[in-house]
């Protein structure tokens, strides 16, 4: 059964959001920026129930090739570490203040299958989405885009 609850929250993620920080803390409680602290990333729900995580480093080195196919194994191990991203569809669990990402395909394939739970709130305008990891703790901070004209007949 949806809940009232579970619309408002499911209507204020629709939208694409910017990335404005990705923190991890680990067990010693060291703060780390995974892929530093001016990271650039876009988050996109849908209202058919799909997800969509990017998440890149500023700034990366262009390749020498426009032909991604060309890059040489120094370029695209200089790369991968610099890129977080999948896609999939999203559950909300309201009791527990979830979204749960679905994992169709993933940069890492270790996330293929697997299903993301982030606990979310929302703050000053701000979606803030905490998980539990493998490395640590992750707080991924996002603000909403507005919504553009483009691509709309």
């Amino acid at each position: 059964m949806i809940t009232d609850e579970a619309d408002r929250v499911r209507s204020a993620l629709l939208g694409a959001w910017r990335l404005v920080t990705w923190q991890s803390v680990d067990t010693a409680g060291s703060v780390s920026y995974p892929l530093g602290e001016d990271a650039v990333g876009q988050l996109m729900y849908t209202a058919t129930g799909h997800v969509s995580a990017q998440l890149v480093r500023a700034r990366m080195p262009r390749f020498a090739s426009d032909d991604w196919r060309r890059a040489t194994a120094e370029e695209r191990a200089a790369a991968w570490p610099g890129y977080f991203g999948y896609f999939g569809t999203f559950t909300l669990d309201t009791d527990a203040d979830t979204v749960i990402h679905h994992i169709e395909s993933s940069w890492f394939p270790n996330l293929v299958g697997t299903r993301q739970v982030r606990h979310y709130r929302f703050e000053d305008g701000r979606l803030v989405l905490d998980a539990d990891t493998s490395w640590g703790q992750v707080r991924i901070i996002w603000e909403k885009l507005p919504r553009t004209s483009r691509g709309v007949p």
